[in-house]
């Protein structure tokens, strides 16, 4: 009897779980009854099912429509506003173009190009796999990237185990150098960042994209006169943590799986083996079967720098951009604008020439089923909740509450919120992580009365650095599908990868990152709160 009812409840414990969350929970609105309690209610059932994904996060992100009228804390009408915002035709119009990317291939001509300009000898190789892998998921889904870089990996190790066999005489070599190479190291370099199996993997990517463009958007829904934050600047700090980042990896990776020689930094490039022309010969034969490239590649590739170019011209903030031609105010044209204008580009632009019949440079099925509609509800339901927080008094609550932070050095404080987060995105989903604590982490700013942005950039920023198990994000699943390490390796390197990721961030907001978004100054756009603590960082 006993056996069968714990069997079936183990069998149901997503029904149980699902069940007992607002349970335990129901003494907040019941027994305290307050605004911030009833709110805290709602934050906390969220959290629960984010972390736990009982239910689909999109449907999670759904709960404010209904909780918060319920207990008067918003009008059904202003919840409904608050989950579509301009974040959601930036996310659209750069979906057009990562549709685009990967339909015509352009990615995959990227990748095999910067692989085959940095060598083959071992550790060249797998910079250029990291460096092609880096670079494509910058604009297309993770996944995709991962996905579109393993087959091309494994064809290499093939063509060089085979010359191996023909070849090799000696010893094994137990540190893994190009001649005893194995599938082990170089499945590591596609980690940082068939079937349904591979459909799953794909929806739960989709709810990790574009955090980037999430922290923007999330900033102006909390701080609408903020207007620092752009393409321009968000580069200017980015790329420097990504290329210290993708180093730092790679001197990890090949020191962990390879060995501890780096003569190879200084050392002249010498006749190549046997085995390195083997792995040259295949990239070679893998680019030229890309043919020479498309007129598809080519539009492609105009509208992605286009849309870049704009980006950065936009509103520099030094000069005057192109976006004060149509007003004065430059807030009118924001970086969705561009978004969507190129974006929709690529539904009327004729694919092929006139002696072809008419087709669109991409089509709405082949757009459906790029777009991460997980991700345009979800961060709707971190507006709303972020917007339930303020109008119940939670957000004031929680400001109060941590005050007594406000005597710790401010790299501290933040050094342990970025900590927190690394530690929580390993088991919660990048977007969902975000979502619950970005929330949370505005009122600490402004309680510690500290810039907001010096809280929330890097903690956002470290919602990527889920490296320690396959289950962390969907690029780490992909690869240990394939079964060459333990996860074991993983955890050793993705423990590595992400204590260079939170020091890097932490170095970027501490030096360059200051004087870019003003952080050694508290805000005029944020709210100031003279009843508590201030400490200037």
């Amino acid at each position: 009897m006993l056996k069968s009812l714990s069997r079936g409840l183990w069998t149901y414990r997503g029904l149980v779980f699902i069940v007992l969350t607002p349970l335990l929970l129901l003494p907040l609105p019941v027994v305290v009854g307050t605004k911030e309690a009833e709110c805290a209610f709602v934050l906390l059932w969220m959290a629960s099912y984010w972390v736990t994904e009982v239910i689909p996060l999109s449907m999670t992100a759904m709960l404010p429509a209904v909780l918060f009228p319920m207990f008067g804390i918003m009008k059904s009408s202003h919840v409904a506003g608050t989950y579509f915002k301009d974040f959601h035709f930036l996310l659209i119009g750069v979906m057009c173009l990562a549709t685009s990317i990967e339909k015509w291939g352009l990615h995959r001509r990227i990748a095999l190009k910067l692989v085959s300009m940095v060598g083959v000898k071992p550790a060249w190789l797998m910079l250029g796999f990291m460096s092609g892998c880096a670079f494509i998921s910058m604009w297309v889904q993770n996944v995709s990237a991962v996905t579109m870089v393993i087959p091309i990996m494994e064809a290499v190790i093939q063509q060089i185990l085979k010359a191996r066999k023909e070849d090799y005489t000696g010893e094994e070599n137990p540190n893994l150098e190009l001649d005893g190479i194995c599938l082990h190291f170089m499945s590591f370099v596609v980690e940082p960042h068939p079937t349904s199996s591979s459909q799953k993997c794909r929806e739960k990517e989709n709810t990790q994209q574009s955090i980037s463009f999430q922290t923007s958007l999330f900033t102006f829904r909390i701080y609408p006169d903020c207007n620092c934050i752009n393409f321009g600047k968000w580069l200017l700090l980015c790329l420097p943590i990504a290329v210290i980042m993708l180093l730092l990896t790679w001197i990890w990776l090949y020191w962990l799986f390879i060995g501890s020689d780096f003569s190879f930094l200084w050392r002249c490039k010498g006749e190549q083996t046997e085995r390195e022309r083997a792995a040259r010969k295949v990239i070679e034969e893998e680019y030229k079967s890309l043919g020479p490239m498309s007129s598809q590649e080519i539009l492609t590739g105009v509208v992605f720098v286009l849309m870049v170019l704009l980006w950065l011209t936009r509103s520099p903030g030094f000069v005057p951009g192109w976006a004060s031609l149509f007003s004065n105010d430059s807030g009118y044209i924001t970086d969705a604008t561009v978004a969507l204008l190129l974006g929709l580009l690529f539904f009327f632009i004729p694919a092929y020439g006139p002696s072809k019949q008419y087709e669109a440079m991409i089509s709405w099925k082949e757009f459906h089923a790029v777009m991460p509609w997980t991700v345009a509800l979800l961060v709707g339901g971190g507006f709303a909740l972020a917007e339930g927080a303020k109008e119940s008094g939670l957000s004031l609550w929680v400001a109060e509450l941590l005050t007594p932070l406000g005597e710790l050095p401010v790299l501290a404080t933040i050094t342990v919120a970025c900590i927190m987060v690394t530690t929580v995105t390993e088991v919660a989903s990048n977007a969902a992580t975000t979502t619950i604590f970005l929330p949370i982490l505005s009122p600490l700013a402004e309680a510690i009365h500290v810039n907001p942005l010096f809280v929330l950039i890097p903690t956002t920023l470290c919602t990527s650095f889920s490296f320690l198990l396959p289950s962390s994000n969907p690029p780490n699943a992909v690869v240990f599908a394939y079964g060459h390490f333990s996860i074991m390796d993983m955890v050793k390197a993705g423990l590595g990868v992400n204590v260079f990721g939170v020091l890097t961030v932490m170095l970027a907001v501490a030096t360059w990152g200051v004087p870019l978004f003003s952080l050694d100054t508290y805000p005029d756009w944020a709210p100031v709160l003279p009843s508590l603590n201030s400490t200037q960082p």
